[in-house]
Parts: C-alpha cells; sequence; structure tokens
C-alpha cells in the first residue's frame, strides 16, 4: 500500500506546489483570515473528487464532450481576466481597508463561489487530477493508495498554505505589501489567462 500511497502524495503536492490562480486566492484569504477553513476544504474537496474522476477512468472526458475543453478554456480565460483586473484595481487603490482583518469582508457564499469558480473553470486543474494523476495511477498496483496519497497531499498544501498564511500577518499589517501582493496575483491571473487563450 506504501509503495502506491507515497508517490501518489509526492506526484498530488508537486503538481499543487506551483503557483496558480486558486493558491494565491487561498493565501489571501489566508492572510485575511476570512472563511479559510471553508476555502481550504472546498478546494480540498474538489481536488479530491477530480483526482477520484480520474483513478476511476474518466480520462477521456475531452474525447466523449469535444465542446468541454474550449468552454473551459474561454470561460476559465475570462474568469481570470477578470479577476486579475480586479486584484489590480486593490493594488492601485491600496490604504488602510486593506489591513490583516480589517476593512470589508466578503460573505461565505461569495467566497466560495470565488473559490470554485477558481478550481472548476481551471482545464490546468482538470490536466492535473484527472488526465495526468488519472492516468499515471494505472502504473501502481493499488490505485485506490495513490489516489489517496493525491487527495491527502491537497488537504495538508490547502490547510497547510490557508492557515500557514497567519505567520506572514506583520509583514502584511503593512498596506505596501498587500498592494504588492494583490499585484502580484494579478499578473498569476493574466499569465494563465493568456496562457490559456494561446492553446
Amino acid at each position: 500500500m506504501l509503495a502506491s500511497f507515497l508517490p501518489g502524495f509526492a506526484l498530488g503536492f508537486s503538481l499543487i506546489l506551483a503557483i496558480g490562480a486558486q493558491n494565491a486566492f487561498v493565501l489571501r484569504q489566508g492572510l485575511r483570515r476570512e472563511h479559510v477553513f471553508w476555502v481550504c476544504l472546498t478546494c480540498a474537496v474538489s481536488d479530491a473528487t477530480l483526482i477520484a474522476a480520474g483513478v476511476a477512468g474518466s480520462g477521456g472526458l475531452a474525447a466523449r464532450w469535444p465542446w468541454f475543453t474550449p468552454l473551459m478554456q474561454y470561460g476559465g480565460a475570462a474568469f481570470l481576466l477578470w479577476y486579475g483586473a480586479r486584484s489590480f484595481r486593490s493594488a492601485w487603490r491600496g490604504g488602510a481597508a486593506l489591513l490583516v482583518g480589517e476593512g470589508p469582508r466578503a460573505g461565505l457564499g461569495r467566497t466560495l463561489a470565488t473559490c470554485l469558480a477558481l478550481t472548476w473553470l481551471n482545464p490546468h486543474v482538470y490536466l492535473d487530477t484527472v488526465v495526468l494523476v488519472g492516468s499515471i495511477s494505472a502504473q501502481y498496483p493499488d490505485r485506490m493508495a495513490f489516489a489517496a496519497g493525491a487527495m491527502l497531499a491537497s488537504f495538508a498544501f490547502f490547510f497547510g498554505l490557508g492557515f500557514g498564511a497567519r505567520l506572514l500577518a506583520t509583514l502584511f499589517a503593512r498596506p505596501r505589501a498587500w498592494q504588492v501582493l494583490d499585484a502580484g496575483i494579478g499578473v498569476v491571473m493574466w499569465a494563465i489567462a493568456i496562457k490559456l487563450l494561446a492553446m
């Protein structure tokens, strides 16, 4: 079992470690201490669902539904462009409203809707979880243990990122640090959107 579980954990962790829209959102929520548990849980459960689908043999989704990939590609790019623009606007405004724990708090529903969109409208999430993890799992004798390892990696990463962000609270008590973070998030969002449109 460990011979399949550990490679699954390592692969899952390495795939999710790359900076992306979802990770940037979790980091920001963690720094603001807004709905951190629910955001981390939503991301981890979403990943686990997609990993389970991939390991169960749903890697041929795009082959069965040719319209699925373009829909995810252009829909995801549009959303990321909008979210990036919002981040750039926050960076431009700056000010005390971005201090940790202060400023207007978004409602849980709105926060989770944004989190779900960043997760489910990103074609790279499907490539990483459904296609890549699903296909690699076939090489291991215990596919369920492999999937469990990849799922645990997602839970460990998201909860570590969300709640670990508090260690940076002193740094982000300065509005300038928030401006830099928001600008960086905007760059990441737009870079991913441009990459999607160029596919």
